[in-house]
């Protein structure tokens, strides 16, 4: 019971913070529902330069690869080497996920590293990366939970759950409270770096417009890069876990 109220407490709080505001928002009212209009706004720009690479990269492939076309297929075979490195030899049906969460929080994060949104007036709210918005992230974080319970359902049925008994059964509760918490560790790890980068940037801009926040943005950068990586690695990882069976 106690375990149940816990999950339960969690769950909760997942809803709770993704009505967490940082900064200005504004909304969007269709229906009965109420959408955060900047989230979607940058998050189709960011799926617009995805899209457009995607476009170039296939457009006309040549036999010998030109530079941007090298530059694709590296990506591509990092993204390979993130996923069998975590997941194992049954990777490949893993890559386009893992690949679509690395790329999309990859060129998110960049986008807030690069452009200061909130810099843009609008006449209620401000812009911000999407990866700045507790929303985003734990949805995603949802996402990665859905495909990990999903990997070890379809590799293992049923048999799957008796991974939340290994290896004692005094280990349940443990066991059960980890699945609740990973996304909640996901999507605030993701959403308070990516926060603070962008608040350290717009400040600097705001006080010394033209030198001292370049070397920030390129710090910003890399930061931004490394909590992708983290984030794609991490479920792959939890993928690979759940298909295993093993902590």
């Amino acid at each position: 019971m106690n375990v149940l109220l816990c999950s339960i407490t969690t769950l909760k709080s997942l809803y709770d913070i993704s009505g967490v505001e940082v900064g200005q928002h504004f909304y969007w009212q269709i229906g009965s529902f109420q959408v955060h209009g900047q989230v979607l706004i940058t998050s189709w720009v960011v799926i617009a330069i995805l899209l457009g690479s995607a476009i170039i990269a296939v457009r006309n492939p040549q036999t010998i690869p030109t530079d941007s076309q090298n530059f694709f297929e590296y990506v591509l075979e990092f993204i390979r080497d993130v996923s069998k490195t975590q997941i194992g030899e049954e990777y490949g049906p893993w890559v386009p996920f893992i690949g679509t969460l690395f790329l999309f929080i990859f060129v998110s994060n960049w986008s807030g590293a690069l452009l200061p949104w909130k810099i843009i007036q609008l006449p209620h709210g401000e812009l911000a990366a999407p990866t700045n918005d507790i929303n985003t992230t734990v949805a995603l974080a949802l996402l990665t939970s859905v495909a990990y319970f999903y990997a070890g359902l379809t590799k293992k049925g049923l048999g799957y759950f008796s991974k939340y008994i290994q290896p004692t059964p005094i280990l349940l509760p443990i066991n059960i409270l980890e699945d609740f918490t990973k996304p909640l560790s996901l999507s605030f790890r993701l959403f308070g770096n990516i926060l603070a980068d962008e608040l350290v940037v717009v400040v600097l801009v705001s006080l010394v417009p033209l030198v001292i926040p370049i070397p920030v943005m390129f710090l910003g950068l890399f930061t931004s890069g490394i909590q992708a990586l983290i984030f794609a690695t991490l479920a792959a990882a939890y993928i690979g876990e759940s298909m295993e069976g093993h902590h």
